[in-house]
C-alpha cells in the first residue's frame, strides 16, 4: 500500500460527538490537517444529506453509546474531545470540565454550545435562529420589508466551527508549553457577535463620526442589468469607460436627479445614475468590462453556481469527492494553503468498530512534563500586522486576544478604514500602533527589524503591491527564516484572478448567498455583517496556527494563504454538485423573509415577533400539536411573552425577537459575567465598551485589556523595542512616521 503523505496534525486523535454545522466543521478542519477524527453517531444519518457528506467526509465513524466502557477507553487515548453538551448535560454524563481534567489531564475539550457556560441562557438550545433573535441580530439586518428578518445564511454556525478549530490549535500549542490540556470552548452567541465587533461599541467621548456608526439604511450597490440579473459593484465604477460615457451622455442635471432618488452612498457618489446606466446592458457584459478596468464586481449568482468557477477549481476550493450515497460530487475543498498541505481524505466512510480504534488508541497522549503557567494560549508570540480594512486586521486582533504581542503598521495617513471610526475600533483592539510609510527607502530598516522580531507576519495587501512595498515573503523571509507569513487574498493564490481586488460583498454575491438571503422572488440582499471577510480571517488564523505547530517540528517558517473565495466556498456545503452540474436541494427563504419552513421561521404576535426553531421530529410534532393548522393566527392572537410561555411548556424551541439591542446588550450584567463585553480606555474616545471574548479557556485567560491604537500611538515605543529608537525623529521629519 502506498504511504500517505505527512500532514501537520498526524498523530492527533479526536473524538467528535457533535451534529449540525459548527462541531462537524471544526472536526473536519482537524481531520483534513491530518488528525484522526472518530465521529460517534448516536442517530441515523440521512444518506442524501449534502451537508453531512461534506462536513463528515473522511472521518472514522462508529455507533457507540456514551455509557459503553469502550467510550471511556477511547477518551483515555484521545487528544481532543468535541461536544455540544450544555453544562448540566455534560455534568450528568461525567463529561464536565472538572471531571475530565481529573481523569484525563492532557485532554483538550471543546464544547460548542448556544451560550457561554457562565451565561443565564447556558442551558438554552443551541439553535442559531434563536440565538440571533435573543441577541437582537435579526433586527440588525435590513430586509425588503420593515422589521427583523430571518437570516438565511447560518453565519454563526460557520463562524463557531472556525472559532472552535482555532481554540483547539491554540490549546495544542499551550499544551506543549504547559503539559496539560483543558477547555477550548466557544458558543453560537460568541460566534454571532464576531461581525458585531464593527457595530456594537460605545465610547465615553465619541467623535460625531464614531457616534453615528454605519447606518443600516445605506444603499447597497446591487444593480439590475438589462437581462434581469443583478450585479454587486464595490466602490465607484465611474471611471470604467462605459460608465464614464453613460454619465457624460446623461448630463449633470439628469445624473443629479437620478442620484436624488436614493440616500447618499459612501461607496458610490453616483449611485442612482450608475443604476440607470447598468440597466442598459446585460450583466455578463458589465462584469467583464468592470474586470477589465479593475472595478471589483460580481453577478449575484444562483446558490452553488460557484462550483463551476475556474478560480475555485484551480485553488482546490472546489474538488471532486466520491460519496457512497451521492456518487461523484463536487464539494468545497480545503480553504487555505499550507505545507505540508491539508487535504480532503475521501468521502463518507463506512461504520467502523470501537475495538479497532481502541487498539490504536491504547496509549494516552505523551506531553512533556512542565509547570502550568496560567498564561494566555499564545503568550510570547509576536505578530506584525500589515493589513488594512477587515480580513487582515481582524485576524491579527484574534491573535492578540489569544495573548500574542501584535504591532499594527499603517501609513501616516492611517488605515483606509479609520474613516469608519467605530468599525475600525471594533476590529483593532489589543495592538500597538506604528505609523510607517511602507515602500519609502527610510522604512526599509524598520520593516526588516520588525520582521526579525516577529514570529508571524499577517496581511491582506495585494501581492504586486506587497512586492512593490518590500513586504513580500521573499523579502521578509530572507530576514527571518523562521517567519510564518500569512497572506489573505480575494480570489486565492492561484489562477487568473489571484491578484484581483475583492470585497466581502462580491463573494456573498458570487456564492449565491445574496440571492438566498433576498428571499424567493425578491432582489438579492447583502448581509451587512460582512461575514465572508470574517470567515476568510478565521481560516487564515487556523492556517497560521498550523504553521506554528509545523515550525515546532521543522524549525522553519513558511508562507501560508487564505482568501475570501476559499472562506465563502466552504459555506456551499449545504449543497454539492452532481456530475450533470445540477445541485442537491437546499431550503429557500420565503418571499416575506420570515423563514424556511412552518417550524423554522418568524411569526408576528400582538407585539414582538417570535422565532421558532423546531428542528427535531418530536419538536415539530409538538409545535404542530400546539399551534394547530393556522400557526399565523395562533401567534397573532397572543403577545410574544404568552406565545413563548406556551411553546416553552410544550418543549418547542422558541425565542422572542428582540430589537434595538446594542445598548441593552452592553448594559446587561449577565453578558459581562459571561465575558461577552470588554471595556478599556482608548486614547481618543475615553473608556469604550465593546464585544468581548470569543472563547472560554477555563484556566487560561484571554488578553482583552488594550483598546485599538490611535494613529501612531506607539510609534516611538515600537521603534525603541527593535533597537531603532534614534530613528524616530528623522522618520517623522521625512514624513515616514508620526
Amino acid at each position: 500500500m502506498k504511504a500517505q503523505p505527512r500532514s501537520i496534525l498526524d498523530g492527533v486523535k479526536v473524538l467528535d460527538l457533535t451534529s449540525g454545522i459548527a462541531g462537524p466543521l471544526a472536526a473536519l478542519q482537524l481531520s483534513e490537517a491530518g488528525a484522526e477524527v472518530v465521529r460517534i453517531e448516536s442517530e441515523t444519518i440521512d444518506p442524501a444529506s449534502a451537508l453531512d457528506a461534506v462536513l463528515n467526509r473522511g472521518k472514522t465513524r462508529i455507533a457507540l453509546s456514551l455509557d459503553d466502557p469502550a467510550f471511556g477507553r477511547l477518551l483515555a487515548g484521545a487528544d481532543i474531545l468535541l461536544h455540544e453538551l450544555t453544562p448540566k448535560e455534560a455534568l450528568r454524563l461525567g463529561l464536565d470540565d472538572g471531571s475530565l481534567a481529573r481523569r484525563f489531564p492532557t485532554l483538550i475539550v471543546s464544547a460548542i454550545t448556544g451560550w457561554p457556560a457562565a451565561h443565564s441562557r447556558a442551558e438554552a438550545p443551541a439553535r442559531e435562529t434563536l440565538v440571533l433573535a435573543a441577541l437582537g441580530l435579526l433586527d440588525e439586518q435590513p430586509g425588503h420589508r420593515p422589521g427583523p428578518i430571518f437570516v438565511r445564511m447560518p453565519f454563526a454556525s460557520w463562524t463557531a466551527g472556525w472559532l472552535a478549530a482555532i481554540a483547539i490549535l491554540a490549546r495544542l500549542i499551550a499544551r506543549q508549553r504547559d503539559g496539560i490540556g483543558g477547555a477550548a470552548h466557544t458558543s453560537l452567541a460568541q460566534a454571532a457577535l464576531v461581525p458585531m465587533t464593527m457595530h456594537w461599541t460605545r465610547a465615553e467621548t465619541p467623535s460625531p463620526v464614531f457616534a453615528k456608526g454605519l447606518s443600516k439604511d445605506i444603499p447597497i450597490p446591487l444593480h439590475q442589468a438589462a437581462d434581469g440579473q443583478w450585479i454587486h459593484v464595490h466602490y465607484s465604477p465611474d471611471k470604467a469607460p462605459w460608465m464614464a460615457e453613460g454619465l457624460e451622455e446623461m448630463g449633470a442635471e439628469t445624473v443629479a436627479a437620478a442620484n436624488a432618488l436614493f440616500p447618499p452612498s459612501h461607496v458610490a457618489p453616483n449611485y442612482g445614475a450608475n443604476k440607470a446606466i447598468i440597466a442598459k446592458r446585460p450583466a455578463a457584459d458589465w462584469v467583464r468590462h468592470f474586470w477589465e478596468h479593475d472595478v471589483a464586481a460580481q453577478i449575484a449568482a444562483p446558490f452553488g453556481e460557484i462550483y463551476a468557477d475556474p478560480q475555485a477549481r484551480v485553488n482546490g476550493f472546489a474538488v471532486t469527492v466520491e460519496d457512497p450515497a451521492l456518487g461523484s460530487t463536487v464539494q468545497p475543498g480545503v480553504p487555505y494553503s499550507i505545507d505540508p498541505p491539508s487535504r480532503v481524505r475521501g468521502g463518507r466512510q463506512p461504520l467502523s468498530s470501537a475495538e479497532a480504534i481502541g487498539a490504536r488508541w491504547q496509549t494516552a497522549p505523551v506531553v512533556p512534563a512542565t509547570t502550568p503557567t496560567g498564561k494566555p494560549p499564545l503568550a510570547g508570540l509576536k505578530v506584525l500586522d500589515l493589513g488594512a480594512y477587515l480580513a487582515g486586521p481582524f485576524a491579527a486582533m484574534l491573535l492578540a486576544d489569544l495573548g500574542a504581542d501584535v504591532v499594527k503598521v499603517e501609513p501616516p495617513a492611517g488605515d483606509a478604514m479609520r474613516r469608519l471610526e467605530r468599525q475600525f475600533t471594533g476590529i483593532q483592539r489589543g495592538k500597538r500602533g506604528l505609523a510607517l510609510k511602507l515602500g519609502h527607502p527610510a522604512a526599509r530598516e524598520p520593516v526588516a527589524a520588525l520582521a526579525r522580531w516577529a514570529d508571524i507576519v499577517h496581511h491582506n495587501i495585494r501581492r504586486p503591491a506587497a512586492r512593490k512595498l518590500g513586504v513580500d515573503y521573499a523579502t521578509l523571509g530572507a530576514e527571518n527564516p523562521a517567519l510564518v507569513y500569512c497572506h489573505v487574498s480575494s480570489y486565492g493564490p492561484l489562477g487568473d484572478r489571484a491578484d484581483w481586488p475583492g470585497f466581502d460583498q462580491l463573494f456573498q454575491a458570487a456564492c449565491g448567498w445574496e440571492t438566498e438571503d433576498g428571499g424567493e422572488g425578491n432582489p438579492p440582499l447583502w448581509l451587512r455583517f460582512g461575514i465572508v471577510d470574517f470567515l476568510a480571517s478565521l481560516a487564515s488564523v487556523f492556517a497560521t496556527l498550523l504553521a506554528l505547530i509545523e515550525r515546532e517540528r521543522s524549525g522553519l517558517g513558511q508562507a501560508v494563504a487564505a482568501s475570501l473565495l476559499g472562506g465563502a466556498m466552504l459555506t456551499m456545503a449545504e449543497a454539492v454538485m452532481r456530475p450533470d452540474s445540477t445541485l442537491t436541494e437546499i431550503q429557500h427563504l420565503d418571499h416575506d423573509q420570515m423563514g424556511v419552513a412552518p417550524e423554522h421561521r418568524l411569526y408576528r404576535t400582538r407585539d414582538l415577533m417570535v422565532a421558532v426553531a423546531a428542528l427535531a421530529a418530536e419538536e415539530k410534532e409538538a409545535f404542530n400539536a400546539r399551534v394547530g393548522a393556522d400557526p399565523e393566527a395562533w401567534f397573532a392572537a397572543r403577545s410574544a411573552k404568552q406565545a413563548k410561555a406556551e411553546l416553552d411548556a410544550a418543549q418547542v424551541p422558541a425565542e422572542r425577537v428582540r430589537e434595538a439591542q446594542m445598548e441593552p446588550f452592553l448594559d446587561w450584567p449577565d453578558n459581562e459575567r459571561a465575558g461577552l463585553h470588554a471595556a478599556y480606555r482608548h486614547r481618543d474616545y475615553g473608556e469604550i465598551r465593546q464585544i468581548g471574548g470569543f472563547w472560554n479557556f477555563g484556566d487560561l485567560p484571554l488578553t482583552l485589556d488594550r483598546a485599538a491604537p490611535g494613529l501612531g500611538e506607539h510609534s516611538q515605543e515600537v521603534l525603541e523595542m527593535v533597537g531603532l529608537g534614534d530613528s524616530f525623529d528623522p522618520l517623522v521629519r521625512a514624513g515616514v512616521s508620526i
